[in-house]
């Protein structure tokens, strides 16, 4: 309804643009308050934050949908909150397509929604289980198993995407563990789950990217959230929130000294972070408006797609089937970045001489393949799968704990925020055979039993 709303009203894009703004946060309070469908009972909502309804429908209203209003103020001339100057005039194809994008963005979000609800049925028939009083010992040697199995990987021709997956595994072990270890007032545990706490928060400290930062604090929240709700509230909340402000300036900085070769990575890191939080500059309109969110990326395919470009119709699908087969049964196989950057060139994003990396998202290629039915269709499909992936890893880990917020937030954290089709298809399919290999040697070793 919010997308229909907004796309009777196109003829006026600042409103329409609004009505599919708020409408997002319409869908929101509508699903997360269990209007639409009743949350599920088998555990305090607390204690379910990692399942699709909650955190990858949050992060990707949140980062998809909500965060493009300051782009969109600054089309109307806003700058630095200030109102725009009297003789400013607004670019009307500009905003067009940015109130154009927004509602693809609200139908996007309304479709993945009703895909994860659709499908959403807990609690999931469990077909084993582990002992509780395992539960803890087993997470600690995940994450401790799971750490150089993934620096083994990585140095193996064709098997480093098996190294993400291991790494992701092994942080959620450990954080998971950690939250674990300290209600139960576990010294041992708690020191070994803090040291891989953080030696993975260091990693991502020195990845160049702030993805991983902020995932290593969110992730933690939660886990520490059903135990300690006030202090997880009044710590995580500000830092989280801090961590938005500082971080643009950090990378930044890290990038430009770490990634030239020339500064060790613990040195760039000091450098990096002394001045994000001595620069005064961190807050700047320029990050709100176009790092926080990617539409003005978005409004330059929609502008050239289909105008100029054709739809690609099945041919993202295509190239996805390629990324799939391992490089080491295919060594001249195409390059996955190169396959997706073409389109990117093609549709003058950024030039082909600029060392830039801008790869659509995920909703971007759906509207790519087949314009707004592509949106539709692509992200249902997206809630759908990201269901039954969580229900089946619930069904064969014996519950929440392993199946959804070890094995579904290790393996398939991809889905959290999305990119473009070749990477996503490739990492879930993979990531779903890494999920069927850790279930075989779990049950291998009579840690799962049957019910």
């Amino acid at each position: 309804m919010p997308w229909l709303i907004a796309f009777l009203f196109k003829g006026d894009a600042y409103l329409s643009y609004m009505i599919a703004w708020i409408g997002s946060f319409v869908i929101l309070f509508l699903t997360l308050t269990g209007w639409v469908r009743a949350m599920p009972k088998d555990r305090p909502l607390g204690e379910q934050l990692m399942r699709p309804m909650f955190i990858m429908h949050i992060i990707f209203a949140g980062y998809t949908c909500c965060t493009s209003i300051f782009y969109f103020f600054s089309v109307l001339g806003y700058d630095e909150f200030n109102a725009p100057i009297s003789t400013f005039l607004v670019d009307q194809e500009k905003l067009e397509l940015t109130a154009q994008c927004q509602r693809l963005y609200c139908l996007g979000h309304a479709a993945f929604i009703t895909g994860v609800l659709m499908f959403m049925k807990y609690p999931t028939k469990h077909k084993y289980y582990i002992e509780k009083s395992n539960l803890a010992s087993l997470l600690m040697k995940i994450a401790i198993i799971s750490f150089p199995l993934s620096n083994i990987l990585i140095r193996l021709p064709g098997l480093s995407q098996f190294s993400i997956q291991l790494s992701a595994l092994s942080f959620i072990a450990g954080t998971l563990a950690l939250a674990f270890a300290i209600p139960l007032k576990k010294p041992v545990n708690t020191l070994i789950c803090s040291g891989l706490y953080v030696i993975n928060f260091y990693i991502a400290l020195t990845s160049g990217f702030k993805e991983p930062i902020i995932i290593s604090v969110l992730v933690l929240g939660i886990f520490l959230y059903p135990n300690y709700k006030k202090l997880v509230l009044v710590t995580f909340v500000p830092i989280l929130f801090g961590l938005f402000i500082v971080l643009p300036a950090y990378v930044n900085n890290y990038r430009s000294t770490a990634w030239t070769g020339d500064v060790a990575a613990d040195d760039a890191a000091q450098q990096s972070l002394d001045a994000a939080l001595n620069d005064e500059n961190t807050t700047t309109w320029a990050f709100l408006v176009l790092r926080l969110s990617e539409i003005d990326m978005f409004t330059t395919f929609v502008k050239t797609t289909p105008s100029s470009v054709d739809y690609y119709g099945t041919e993202l699908l295509k190239q996805s089937a390629i990324a799939i087969v391992p490089r080491i049964f295919w060594p001249e196989k195409p390059i996955t970045e190169e396959l997706v950057m073409a389109r990117v060139y093609k549709a003058g994003v950024v030039n082909r001489g600029s060392n830039v990396s801008a790869k659509p998202a995920y909703i971007v290629d759906g509207y790519l393949s087949a314009g707004t039915f592509g949106v539709f269709l692509s992200m249902f499909l997206y809630g759908v799968i990201a269901q039954l992936i969580s229900n089946k890893a619930e069904a064969l880990f014996g519950g929440y704990i392993l199946g959804t917020a070890l094995i579904f937030s290790g393996l398939f954290q991809i889905f959290w925020r999305g990119l473009s089709f070749e990477f996503i298809i490739n990492s879930v399919f993979w990531s779903y055979i890494s999920m069927l290999g850790v279930f075989h040697i779990l049950r291998k070793r009579n840690i799962l039993k049957k019910t």
